[in-house]
């Protein structure tokens, strides 16, 4: 049996965009078109709505000269109004061929905020639709609010339908606006419409209010669905919309699904489209958020370590490598053997029987005081433990801060490369901001250029106590983003600490 293609229509770039401070720069919407036509493989993009600023209209228009020039403007796509001519014009203008015109889906939004009849608001549609064709650009047709159409006035969305099937209009995109729908309408509502009008190409656009959206998504294409709408990392209105990597992973798993229908996303290349949207919307993803998470392929618990080591016994279809992950063992007081073994063959580190126990108990007295545990962390445990030296070419031999009232922070710091020992000092907006200043000056000398620092936390873990060791955590943005910890009675000699070990491990990825 030949499986059904589902196409995949992003609207990070819209939709997605629709969220309080958010607001992308031309180059950052630029840089996720290509990231999501090149690499993920979506088959289209929604990119804005038309006329809502000089700003989004220069935009469209770097995005659609690039699309151009790459033969893809038949996958850039932007939201319309049905104004006759004024959209249509605008379009034109920024050199867009798709038009998702936005029509209403429900008698109540269309006497509540049209004010219009069904045959007035349905001349309207005509007129646009007729316009855009004229004008060599193709529509598709947003029934807004169509979950509530269907519900309450499902002869209006009947009607709208077979008055505008023969049109020039090429897809039907059907809104859950407001997130309100069950899994179970959601199919029903498209097992009926894809009966009633066979060969017409319907869409589903969800929303995740009631955290549906990705089993509401799933079930509008077991329903028949040509078509769904997506968001990376679920971005959007309110609760956002459905997540692109969850909805990708149902379909290519689930075997009412896998068996039946197909597409054309690159699995491989879904982390990484996430991490771009959260470095430039701002917004991290939650560490426990489906797929793409940060926590979801760590397993805590050495039960669970120890029947993945004996068989992958606590494995399921969502391999960490098809995402551009990979699994892990956190180490801390829930850790048995198997966890460290992981770890250490990780890290190509061996030990004997005895030195794994001293470990593995010094691991769990840190998991008791809150520490949290990571790989990189491992090699200075087992240093501490058993009293073996680390390989670190860079060394930070002294480092002095001093900051005071209405003067700016100075930093002095002598460092040790190459058999040569160099010492800098600057000045900066904060303690850690002088220090780093010196030690990027320092790194120029032996032409080191260090990753760029993205995020700086600091927490206290055992309960907020004043004598309470202060652990300082940096995420670094480079060639890939990884973090390093720093643990002191000192918060920026926390920050030092987690900095010297970032440029060994630099410096490291440099051989």
């Amino acid at each position: 049996m030949d499986k059904r293609y589902i196409e995949i229509m992003d609207t990070t770039l819209r939709d997605g965009e629709q969220m309080k401070a958010i607001s992308y720069t031309s180059q950052e919407k630029l840089s996720l078109t290509k990231l999501l036509l090149e690499d993920v493989r979506v088959d289209r993009i929604e990119i804005t709505s038309a006329r809502v600023s000089a700003g989004e209209l220069k935009t469209s228009q770097i995005i659609l000269d690039w699309a151009k020039k790459e033969n893809r403007l038949h996958q850039i796509e932007i939201l319309g109004f049905v104004d006759k001519n004024k959209t249509v014009d605008w379009l034109t203008e920024v050199g867009c061929k798709g038009l998702n015109l936005l029509s209403k889906g429900s008698m109540n939004h269309l006497t509540g905020q049209l004010r219009k009849t069904k045959e007035e608001h349905l001349f309207d549609i005509k007129q646009t639709v007729d316009y855009a064709y004229s004008k060599d650009i193709r529509t598709n047709l947003y029934l807004e609010d169509w979950s509530s159409g269907m519900r309450n006035s499902k002869d209006y969305v009947f009607y709208l339908i077979d008055e505008l099937k023969n049109t020039a209009i090429k897809r039907f995109l059907l809104p859950d606006t407001l997130g309100i729908l069950y899994p179970t309408e959601a199919k029903s509502f498209f097992m009926e419409l894809t009966e009633r009008y066979p060969g017409v190409h319907f869409e589903y656009h969800g929303h995740n209010d009631y955290g549906l959206g990705t089993a509401n998504t799933l079930s509008a294409i077991e329903g028949g669905a040509s078509g769904v709408h997506l968001t990376v990392n679920g971005m959007g209105e309110r609760a956002g919309n459905t997540p692109l990597d969850e909805v990708v992973a149902g379909m290519n798993d689930f075997p009412n699904l896998k068996n039946r229908v197909q597409n054309n996303i690159n699995e491989s290349a879904l982390s990484k489209i996430s991490k771009e949207v959260e470095l430039f919307s701002g917004l991290k993803l939650a560490f426990n958020k489906p797929i793409l998470g940060e926590n979801v392929f760590t397993q805590a618990a050495g039960l669970h370590a120890d029947g993945d080591l004996k068989g992958n016994l606590y494995a399921n279809p969502l391999i960490p490598e098809r995402f551009g992950r990979k699994r892990s063992y956190a180490l801390g007081k829930l850790s048995g053997m198997a966890s460290l073994e992981s770890n250490l063959a990780e890290l190509d580190i061996e030990l004997t029987v005895e030195e794994k126990k001293m470990i593995l108990q010094k691991i769990v007295e840190l998991g008791d005081k809150k520490e949290n545990i990571t790989e990189e962390d491992l090699p200075y445990i087992i240093s501490d433990v058993l009293e073996t030296p680390i390989e670190k070419p860079f060394k930070i031999k002294s480092c002095i801060v001093v900051t005071s009232n209405n003067l700016k922070p100075m930093a002095t710091v002598l460092v040790e490369y190459n058999d040569r020992e160099i010492q800098e000092i600057s000045s900066g907006d904060g303690g850690y901001d002088a220090f780093m200043k010196a030690i990027r000056k320092i790194g120029a000398y032996f032409n080191l250029e260090f990753p760029k620092l993205e995020n700086y936390s600091v927490t206290i873990p055992p309960g907020g106590k004043t004598d309470a060791l202060v652990q300082t955590t940096i995420t670094w943005a480079g060639e890939q983003y990884f973090k390093t910890k720093g643990v002191d009675s000192d918060q920026i000699l926390s920050a030092v600490e987690a900095t010297e070990k970032m440029i060994n491990k630099y410096i490291k990825s440099l051989n």
